[in-house]
């Protein structure tokens, strides 16, 4: 059994998605997020565990919408989504479904893709592929909502989400929670390209996101350039490579089994260093525990807030120096005259 293992318990390994990989660029700062989920925890079942359940994921409705939208796109060998990326008509655009056989086993059905993707020179379209990825170590299995091989040879990632495109705009936030989950599969894609000995350059960085168009369940599909996204990914897995060191760190005797008291999970959690930020609300199980944690300290107020005043941890010592109540460190000193400013002007506002 390996640390991790211990770490984790007798509970079965919490496998990870694309959406979690996606999650975990979000706060690359946090330690106790990269050994949770190095370890493989539960940590919707952790936070239940320790009494901080969070509202986390997608609604039932939104789930079945999405899965309608999805099934209408791609009904009649996805005739509907051919229209929606423009593939004309009359070109010999295939389609393969590699997720039709049932009893088919994740390695199974990634063979499968990978000997797809080695052989396919053509134009064509390639449902329910299965992709890998290492996340701290472990190999991970992913599954695009659709791979595209475009006429021209250039492979792109389609990304089908319910949220509407209302006049041209959507919201920003789920726009770039999309993006950031299309990089993974794009990151996915080019490494297993190049273990195929092929170009990863062949696979593009331009992802297509399909959507509902303004209140209706009209498809329009948008380009996304997803470099950014690729580079910051690419940062935070190197990171978590290296999550042995973080690991070695800690206590002989830490373990988050689920079965243990709540306050002993509690108490494990509090050894392992958090990096909590309102963001985290929308992107992390745990999220509700390290806000109450995280209550009367900077970090709670945001990263801005966070890191113009680096080295002044609670709202109690910035509310000191800027009263004047307490003489700030040499550190302190750049970020205690800001305050003091700030509090002379509001005081004359106010005044």
């Amino acid at each position: 059994m390996t640390r991790l293992d211990q770490l984790r318990g007798p509970a079965p390994r919490k496998r990870h998605n694309a959406r979690t990989i996606a999650a975990l660029t979000g706060n690359p700062g946090c330690a106790r997020r990269a050994v949770l989920d190095a370890a493989g925890v539960d940590k919707p079942r952790l936070a239940q565990r320790i009494g901080f359940p969070g509202d986390f994921g997608q609604s039932r409705f939104a789930l079945a919408r999405g899965n309608a939208f999805e099934a209408m796109l791609k009904a009649d060998g996805c005739a509907l989504l051919r229209e929606t990326l423009g593939v004309p008509a009359e070109s010999a655009v295939g389609y393969d479904d590699l997720g039709e056989d049932a009893d088919d086993t994740l390695t199974a059905r990634y063979a499968r893709t990978r000997d797809l993707l080695a052989s396919s020179a053509g134009a064509t379209l390639i449902d329910h592929p299965m992709l890998t990825l290492e996340v701290a170590g472990q190999p991970v299995f992913l599954e695009p909502d659709l791979v595209a091989f475009r006429i021209g040879g250039r492979l792109q990632v389609v990304e089908i989400k319910s949220f509407a495109i209302v006049d041209g705009q959507a919201d920003s936030a789920k726009v770039s929670a999309a993006a950031v989950q299309a990089a993974v599969y794009v990151l996915a894609l080019r490494r297993l390209f190049a273990e195929l000995g092929l170009d990863e350059d062949l696979v593009s960085h331009d992802v297509v996101l399909v959507c509902p168009e303004n209140f209706s369940l009209r498809p329009v599909a948008v380009v996304l350039d997803v470099r950014k996204q690729l580079s910051t990914l690419r940062r935070q897995l190197a990171r978590l490579s290296s999550v042995a060191a973080l690991v070695a760190a800690l206590p002989a005797e830490l373990s988050f089994d689920l079965a243990l008291p709540p306050a002993a999970l509690i108490d494990a959690l509090t050894t392992v260093d958090a990096r909590y930020a309102p963001e985290c609300m929308s992107a992390c199980e745990l999220a509700v525990f390290c806000r109450d944690e995280a209550a009367g300290t900077t970090a709670a107020l945001g990263r801005p807030v966070r890191e113009a005043l680096g080295g002044i941890d609670t709202v109690a010592e910035v509310l000191a120096l800027a009263s004047g109540a307490r003489e700030p460190v040499p550190e302190q000193a750049e970020a205690a005259a800001l305050l003091r400013a700030a509090a002379r002007l509001r005081a004359e506002a106010l005044g």
